[in-house]
Formats: C-alpha cells, sequence, structure tokens
C-alpha cells in the first residue's frame, strides 16, 4: 500500500492525506481547505491532484474547515462514497460547511465584480445537501468495517466538539498493518471537552506538529493573565477585540468569561459575540454533551447554562454587527474568523486598530499573511479593504488558549508507541516547528521522522 500527503504537507492548512491499497482501494483522510495567501498555493483549492470518483471512502477527523472544506467540491466533482465522522462532527459540518459555501459565493461575487475575467465559486450552498446525505455518523472507541480487511475507529482527540483520531486497521496478503492518523490533538485539562485519548499501538502514525517546537503558558496564569488583559482595557475606555474561531474556541472564551462571572471577578462590561456561525454552533454544543468533560457536567449543576450570562449578547444580523462600531465606553467583542482573514473579525480590526485604547486579543494560531499572522509578527499596519491602517492598539498573544497540544503534550500523546512505531510522518506544521519536533521524537525513543512535501508518495 502506499501513503500520498496531498495537503497540510510543510504546512498548517489543507489537510488531505490518500491511503492506496494494493488493489486500489483508496481511502482520503481529511478534505481541507487551504487557507492563507500563499501564491505557489493559489491553485491547490481548485483542483484535486486525483480523480475525486476514484476515492472509495472518506474518513474525517473533525469539523475544521483547514480539515473539511473541500468536502463538498470533492463530491460535486465526482466523490460517490460514504463520509465517516463522528456524529458531533457531522452535526458541525452541517453548519460550517454551509457558511463556507456562502463565503466561496460571496468571495466569487466580489472578484467578479473587480475584475474582467469571470471566477466561479469552489462550490455552492446547494452543494452541501447531497454532501451531507453521504456522512455516516459513528462513536468514539468502535471498529467499523469499511470493508472485508479494512476497519477504522475514532477515538476522542479532545481538540474540538466531535474531533478524533482515526486508526486503520488493513490486512492485506495475510498481513495486517495499523496506521493512525492524530488529526489535531487537543490539550489535557482544558475546558469543556475530554482529554484526548491516546491511539492504539501503530505500525506507522501520520501526526500534527502545529505547536510542536513551543509549550503553552499554565492553564492558572492564563485565566489570570486574561482578567488582567480585560481590566487593563476597561481601565482605558477601550475595546477588547477577540477575533476565534467560530466552533472551539469562542464556546471556550464565553465559559471561562462566564466563570468569570459567576465568580464575581469579572468587571462590569458589555460582551457580544458577533458572529452567526458561533451561534449556531453554541446550539450544536448544547447538543452533544456526549463530549463534555467532567468538570463541566459538575458546573452545569448550578449553572445550566455555562455559555451565556446577563451582560453578554449573541448578535446575528450584519446591523448589529455595525452597531458595535458606533458602541459607547468599554466593550469586549469575539468574532470570527480566528485569523482575520474573512468575516466580522475583519470589519472589526479596521474599526479598533487605530485606537490606542483599544486591545486586540489573539488567542490561537494565525497563518503567515493573514491580518492576524502579520499582527503577530508586529507589523506596524497594513491595507485592508484597499486603504492602509496603522496600527495603534496594543496587540497581545496568548497561545495557551489554543486547542493544539504544545510540544510536551504531543509527546505525551505519542509516547508508548517507539516500540511498535516503525516510521512517524509530520504533517501539519511549518518546516521549521517539524524540524524542531523531529529532534524531540527521535530523543523520545522514536526512530524514523520525516516530514513529507506535498505530494510525496510513500510505500508502507
Amino acid at each position: 500500500m502506499t501513503l500520498t500527503f496531498h495537503g497540510a504537507a510543510q504546512e498548517v492548512t489543507g489537510s488531505a492525506h490518500l491511503l492506496t491499497l494494493d488493489d486500489g482501494y483508496k481511502i482520503l483522510m481529511d478534505c481541507g481547505l487551504y487557507q492563507g495567501r500563499n501564491q505557489d498555493m493559489e491553485d491547490f483549492n481548485q483542483t484535486f491532484p486525483f480523480d475525486p470518483a476514484e476515492i472509495d471512502v472518506l474518513l474525517l477527523s473533525h469539523a475544521h474547515i483547514d480539515h473539511s472544506g473541500r468536502v463538498p467540491k470533492l463530491v460535486k466533482d465526482g466523490f460517490r462514497g460514504k463520509i465517516y465522522a463522528t456524529h458531533a462532527t457531522r452535526s458541525l459540518c452541517a453548519i460550517l460547511l454551509l457558511d463556507s459555501a456562502y463565503i466561496q459565493e460571496k468571495d466569487a461575487e466580489y472578484y467578479n465584480r473587480k475584475n474582467d475575467d469571470r471566477r466561479e465559486p469552489l462550490y455552492e450552498r446547494r452543494d452541501v445537501k447531497p454532501t451531507m446525505e453521504r456522512f455516516v455518523g459513528l462513536p468514539y472507541d468502535r471498529w467499523q468495517e469499511l470493508r472485508p480487511g479494512v476497519e477504522v475507529q475514532f477515538r476522542d482527540a479532545g481538540h474540538i466538539l466531535g474531533s478524533a483520531s482515526v486508526t486503520l486497521r488493513v490486512t492485506e496478503n495475510g498481513k495486517t498493518t495499523t496506521i493512525g492518523f492524530t488529526g489535531d490533538v487537543g490539550r489535557p485539562n482544558r475546558p469543556i471537552l475530554r482529554d484526548p485519548v491516546k491511539l492504539p499501538d501503530c505500525d506507522y502514525i501520520i501526526s500534527e506538529s502545529t505547536y510542536g517546537d513551543r509549550e503553552h503558558e499554565l492553564p492558572p496564569n492564563e485565566l489570570a493573565r486574561f482578567l488582567r488583559i480585560i481590566k487593563n482595557t476597561v481601565a482605558r475606555g477601550g475595546k477588547l477585540l477577540i477575533p476565534a474561531f467560530s466552533v472551539g474556541r469562542t464556546q471556550e472564551i464565553v465559559y471561562l468569561l462566564d466563570q468569570l462571572e459567576s465568580s464575581g471577578k469579572l468587571p462590569r462590561i458589555a460582551v457580544f459575540v458577533d458572529s452567526p456561525l458561533a451561534v449556531n454552533a453554541t446550539t450544536v454544543f448544547g447538543a452533544h454533551p456526549e463530549c463534555y468533560d467532567s468538570e463541566l457536567q459538575t458546573y452545569m449543576l448550578t449553572d445550566n447554562n455555562p455559555f451565556g450570562f446577563n451582560d453578554l449578547t449573541y448578535t446575528q444580523s450584519v446591523e448589529e454587527s455595525k452597531a458595535l462600531n458606533h458602541l459607547e465606553g468599554p466593550a469586549i467583542i469575539i468574532s470570527a474568523s480566528g485569523m482575520m482573514n474573512a468575516g466580522r473579525s475583519k470589519h472589526h480590526l479596521v474599526n479598533l486598530m487605530e485606537d490606542p485604547r483599544n486591545t486586540i486579543f489573539i488567542v490561537g494560531y494565525c497563518a503567515p499573511g493573514t491580518p492576524g499572522g502579520k499582527l503577530r509578527d508586529g507589523v506596524e499596519g497594513m491595507r485592508l479593504y484597499g486603504q492602509y491602517h496603522e496600527l495603534r492598539a496594543e496587540v497581545v498573544v496568548m497561545d495557551s488558549f489554543s486547542a493544539h497540544a504544545d510540544r510536551s503534550e504531543l509527546i505525551f500523546f505519542l509516547n508508548g508507541q517507539q516500540d511498535t512505531c516503525r516510521k512517524v510522518f509530520l504533517v501539519h506544521g511549518t518546516l521549521d516547528r517539524m524540524e524542531a519536533f523531529g529532534g524531540s521524537l527521535r530523543r523520545a525513543g522514536f526512530g524514523e521522522v520525516v516530514a513529507p512535501a506535498l505530494g510525496d508518495v510513500v510505500g508502507l
């Protein structure tokens, strides 16, 4: 059998890994959208390097768009197999893929207004329904036969609601080989979700490496620092913009604010979640308590709504969002997208970045070239919507909110595989972080650790 890396290879987006068995049976793990401004990747989302009609089955690790965002295009271009995912991932994909389709439509409309040549959207909202009809929901920790001699198991990855590692058990020519794909590994002891569950013993592992070169801030310092940032912004009379992904990060931040409010520590301040998608995603969170950790279940005995409190408002309409531009006094605005490359957070950035009273609070990874990535790199200003904007607001970066495991947490997740694993393939990370993490794994007792490039084919 062969393994081909069709995405997230020395990159952090566009996850897609193709396992081809000796008889030609093809299993695609993830089908993500490339997010970023790398000109070399301009055609990545437009064309598949394989024939979608030849893919027999798709396995989704989780619903984030960089892992699921090209699935409607895969179906549109000829894929007719089943899509296996956890039940919560299926629920989230139903809203995330519709939102993604809407963005594709609007991006194409904008491009066509500004240019002589025409651009078609990758897919449209009408393409999502036939896509969702191909989903098959699976529980965690149960082996599912895909066909005779091929089984899959999902285990809780603790990254976002419904996220999973993917383990394939393949029997060919009387020999059984186990391939593990970590998906995106979450962090232990984080709010809302259960801790990541380790993979079964594997012969080969495809491992993410997003934060494989660093350690995150510890949670006790995190909450205290978060409260300090809020108080400093309130003291200046400013607004705190928290660009956050609508799924996972937004609910975690709201839950932490709910805890601060319940304990009387949160200053009196208006809080807005300005993202229709986040509103819908929060509803999905409420429908899947099977994913909650014991701490949240206990908390809900005294607060049955951990995603809502008196000073919190969820805004849906464009008019409500625009009204926040004229809001008097301090406020917290949580808005998507997390990288500020699209959505309402990009508009809020334009409105808030030139006022020194305000704070831009970055709580997760931002791809290079995106507005968030530029802010992380320390730019003094940037062009947005055709106009240059000087940065006068304070920028605070705090990676401890990341839903990705750090170096020590990734090593802990993989530890115990040293005796069985023949090779580790690092994906979902920049090359410098992969190289650093590869060195850490070798020091931890792993043998061959490689960072495949896009399009690399490896025999297993």
